[in-house]
């Protein structure tokens, strides 16, 4: 719902307010603001101007040289094309410098040799139609009038000259709150939440035409669907353009401005949330309306010129031969006004919110009117938002209001009792308010009182209960206001070991630059062939579900791995260089019959690109492994697993259970997924990691004593890993070693065929002492004994 400022100071003052200040204390008692925009913000420094004089442009037989008139004194010289400009006429005029809808900027420059200081504007230039101003011309420059009521004083920013200055607030309204879907139900917020005087207008109908009374019939057949109809007559319609202050908030709440008669049912629309109707009367047949349900297959043409077919379901407005309208949701073909229009029946009712929203989905078709009635509009607003229709028309000189209402009512005014318990609402919100002070709340939203019982206004269906009423109390209290008290019980919420263990896997991956995805657990068979399963595999017995989507979603995965095979390809085949992908992925592991499947988690991880290897992955595993403080862990080369190659892949182990797998995609499955690259995966155990992690760190102290180092240069055969290497140099040096890196492996013509150079650098220190001579000397002796039952000796 958008609301007009100038609108709404109309009913409540609230003077010079910011408007920052205005949507945060709105907001803040319940009406919340979604933004705000001042129509001709993108126009800057155009202004009035008066045509001085036009001479032909000495090089051109269209442009025209004119001397304008800004009130300054000194005229601007501008150059223009436009046809329809004399003197005298008062335009808009961009000057050098200036600004217009759309980021258009005007500077001054020369047009075929003269000197222009800008640009005179049109209508469209300015962002506005000929239906904002009927008396200017679409295809020349907008010459302001006093007819359109615009301000001709010179030198005016136009903005304000011609009343595009309104500031439009846009709220978003829930739908238990059909009363704020219009100007009044607003100026009540404002009112309530500013405190300040709500000044609505009571309609003042002077009519004085004849009576009306005997001109329709009018019976609702439906009363369940139809609680009001009300009408009244309106001779000698005066169809025109409707003054410039309607026209302006019209079109600054987004509707249209078409004539006077049909401006002034929108206008009560937006002002009052009443939807109204205005049917010429010529075309109602034997001069009876009827409420009723529509015949099957009875058909109307709408005013969109949209033949329908109605249900027996749906409700219309009839005459004695045929439907004149779709009940709350559009008129007939024939129902609107013509230029020959002479008199109109002006409508006025309230339908049930569900069938109008029920009738309007099955037609393909949502209005304004419909969109407000299915939310549950107010009975007892009908007649006055009738009455001040009339009121416009004769303001407006639009038509002379006949004597009489023609209606048929089966609506109750009565108000809504609820108790208003004191105690009870100062329990519920944690406030010490008195009754008085929760009295005069809820006296500001129109509530009236009987004793201790609240007699709730007929405008606000949302308010049923206790509790309801409470909101309404809090709402304009103030939220802030309430002091914090801690939740009862005395639990407080906190993360579990697992969560927090969970949160340090994503936040390790996203650091080594990683990104999270998360794929469905449910895959097709179809996708343990794509990643080389074997027949006969245990991973290939799945959980059956007993109702999938499909083939494709038809088993619970027992491996995560085909899901981040099937991300991994998606990039590579949109062409996205690189990926590195994790996922904490749920695998299903059916058990005996009958049973539910064993559900356990698994970290897998996927990239390619980027210079992504086998010791990418593994370093990657590593890291996380450190992070999590999972120690004791082995690697060690594999041929067997078939997803991976048999050459690049290796196996995690950690106390004689298997952690996970890291590798190189077999070719095989690559070529399954028609892709011409390396992808590298690795998965690890997640629960087993969250057994094996050690939550708590040690503090170790500085050392006290110095350390020794030693680097070691070693040659062995080729195919013994290097972490067998560096678990023998640990066995060996024992407590003295704290720490041992690689820094060099080496295979070439210095060393033996099949023959490899590693070297280590490791650091001794006792915790005791300083490491004499003989103390290093003998740990050393240790390790070289070590290396040499693993078939490595120092190199010579």
């Amino acid at each position: 719902m958008d609301l007009s400022m100038k609108w709404l100071k109309e009913f409540v003052d609230i003077g010079e307010m910011p408007m920052r200040s205005f949507t945060e204390a709105i907001t803040m008692s319940g009406s919340k603001v979604e933004g705000w925009e001042t129509e001709g913000s993108e126009i800057d420094n155009v202004v009035t101007a008066q045509i001085v004089s036009l001479e032909r442009h000495p090089d051109s037989d269209h442009l025209w040289i004119c001397q304008v008139d800004i009130g300054t004194g000194d005229p601007v010289q501008i150059v223009t094309g436009a046809q329809n400009l004399k003197a005298g006429d008062v335009v808009p005029a961009a000057l050098n410098n200036s600004r217009l809808p759309g980021g258009v900027k005007i500077k001054k420059g020369k047009l075929r040799g003269i000197e222009s200081n800008g640009m005179l504007c049109s209508l469209g230039e300015l962002g506005l139609t000929k239906h904002d101003f009927p008396s200017a011309i679409e295809d020349g420059i907008f010459v302001l009038t006093e007819a359109d009521g615009c301000d001709l004083t010179l030198g005016r920013p136009i903005q304000k000259a011609i009343g595009l200055d309104d500031t439009v607030v846009e709220f978003e309204i829930t739908s238990n709150r059909p009363d704020c879907f219009s100007v009044i139900g607003l100026a009540r917020e404002a009112s309530a939440t500013f405190q300040k005087p709500l000044s609505l207008h009571t309609p003042v109908v002077k009519a004085g035409h004849g009576d009306c009374t005997h001109m329709l019939d009018i019976q609702i057949e439906e009363t369940d669907l139809c609680s009001i109809y009300s009408a009244r007559v309106v001779k000698n319609v005066r169809v025109k353009p409707s003054p410039r202050w309607m026209r302006e908030r019209l079109r600054a709440l987004g509707v249209r401005p078409i004539n006077n008669i049909v401006d002034i049912t929108n206008y009560v629309m937006l002002e009052y949330g009443q939807p109204m109707h205005a049917f010429d009367i010529r075309f109602i047949a034997g001069g009876k309306i009827r409420v009723r349900k529509a015949q099957a297959g009875e058909t109307i043409t709408t005013l969109d010129g949209v033949d329908r077919t109605l249900t027996s379901k749906q409700l219309v407005i009839a005459d004695a031969e045929k439907p004149i309208a779709i009940a709350g949701v559009m008129g007939g073909e024939f129902s609107g006004i013509m230029d020959d229009t002479t008199t109109v029946v002006f409508e006025s009712a309230c339908f049930d919110g569900a069938s109008v929203r029920t009738t309007a989905r099955d037609q393909g078709m949502r209005t304004d009117a419909s969109s407000r009635y299915e939310k549950g509009l107010d009975p007892n607003n009908c007649l006055p938002a009738l009455e001040r229709a009339c009121e416009l028309v004769e303001l407006l000189d639009a038509g002379d209001v006949m004597d009489g209402v023609l209606m048929d009512n089966h609506s109750s005014s009565d108000r809504r009792r609820i108790h208003l318990d004191a105690s009870w609402v100062n329990g519920f919100l944690n406030t010490q308010l008195s009754l008085e002070e929760m009295k005069a709340i809820l006296t500001r939203l129109d509530c009236r009182f009987d004793g201790e019982d609240i007699l709730v206004p007929t405008f606000r269906p949302d308010l049923e209960h206790k509790a309801d009423i409470a909101e309404e109390i809090i709402r304009f209290y103030g939220y802030n206001n309430v002091e914090g008290t801690q939740l009862s019980g005395g639990a407080q919420g906190k993360y579990t070991p697992r969560q927090k263990f969970d949160q340090v896997i994503h936040r390790t991956m996203l650091a080594l630059g990683a990104s999270e995805i998360m794929t469905y657990s449910f895959i097709s068979p179809k996708y343990y062939d794509k990643i080389n399963l074997p027949k006969g595999d245990p991973l290939r017995k799945s959980v059956t579900i007993s109702n999938p989507l499909g083939e494709d979603t038809s088993v619970m995965r027992t491996t995560a791995l085909p899901s981040m095979m099937e991300i991994l390809a998606r990039n590579y085949n949109n062409r996205n260089e690189a990926a590195c992908l994790f996922e904490l992925a749920s695998e299903y592991v059916p058990t005996e019959p009958d049973q539910l499947p064993l559900e356990k988690t698994t970290l897998v991880a996927g990239m390619y690109g980027n210079n992504a290897d086998f010791f990418a992955a593994k370093g990657m595993a590593e890291q996380l492994l450190a992070a999590l403080n999972v120690t004791g862990w082995d690697i060690k080369a594999t041929a067997e697993s078939p997803s991976y190659h048999p050459g690049r892949c290796a196996v995690l182990t950690l106390d004689n259970q298997t952690l996970g797998t890291i590798g190189e995609i077999h070719p095989k499955v690559m070529e399954n997924y028609g892709i011409n690259e390396r992808f590298y995966c690795f998965t690890l155990d997640a629960g087993l990691m969250f057994r094996k992690a050690n939550a708590e760190k040690m503090y170790t102290p500085l050392p006290k004593f110095p350390a020794v180092t030693r680097d070691l240069a070693l040659v062995c055969d080729d195919s013994i890993p290097v972490l067998t290497l560096e678990k023998a140099i640990i066995r060996g040096a024992g407590s003295l070693l704290e720490n041992i890196k690689l820094f060099d492996v080496y295979k070439g013509e210095q060393i033996e065929k099949n023959k490899k150079s590693v070297a280590f650098s490791i650091l001794l220190r006792s915790k005791d002492s300083t490491l004499t001579e003989e103390q290093t000397t003998a740990a050393m002796k240790k390790v070289f004994k070590e290396l040499e039952t693993v078939g490595a000796a120092l190199r010579s």
